[in-house]
């Protein structure tokens, strides 16, 4: 191997390395809470898409679960926002890492991800560009995947939280 080469793997192995801590510091916190709020749940950790991924799932089906999910995913986003402030306590940096509850990002992926391609369907039939309802930055970014898997592309307009994506034609 060359000296580019071996730095890049290195450099791939250290961001593997450090996704894998973020998602071991965010199993840990957000064990803590399902103790204090005694509710069970398994943790699974996994890398995707250069970030950290933990899911919180429950064999006794996930009812209980629903309420650290909330509505429209209110609670989920909230609990996100601590896990990464968690994370940056003990890591000092950023992080960028996504949690799912009961499937619910999951499920909600699969629906945005089919909104999207039909927009983009929309778009390519009129030739008119689409104005989609406002949406999380979460939603906009698998949409906006959705988009360009259709080959066409997109963009975000406005301010949050009335930020919203334009799906524009060929």
């Amino acid at each position: 191997m060359t000296e580019g080469t071996t730095s890049a793997a290195t450099e791939g192995g250290d961001t593997l390395t450090r996704l894998e801590q973020e998602g071991e510091i965010a199993a840990d916190y957000l064990e803590g809470l399902l103790d204090i709020a005694d509710l069970d749940g398994d943790i699974d950790m996994d890398v995707e898409a250069d970030r950290a991924a933990v899911s919180i799932i429950s064999d006794a089906g996930s009812r209980d679960l629903q309420k650290l999910v909330g509505r429209d995913g209110e609670v989920l986003e909230a609990l996100q926002e601590l896990t990464r402030l968690a994370v940056h306590r003990e890591t000092g940096d950023r992080s960028r890492l996504m949690l799912d509850i009961a499937g619910y990002r999951a499920k909600k992926r699969a629906e945005l991800s089919e909104l999207g391609a039909k927009a983009a369907a929309e778009a390519k039939s009129s030739g008119e560009p689409v104005k989609m309802k406002p949406m999380t930055p979460f939603e906009r970014k698998v949409v906006h995947d959705a988009v360009k898997a259709a080959g066409l592309s997109s963009e975000s307009e406005g301010e949050e939280p009335q930020r919203f994506v334009v799906v524009l034609p060929a």
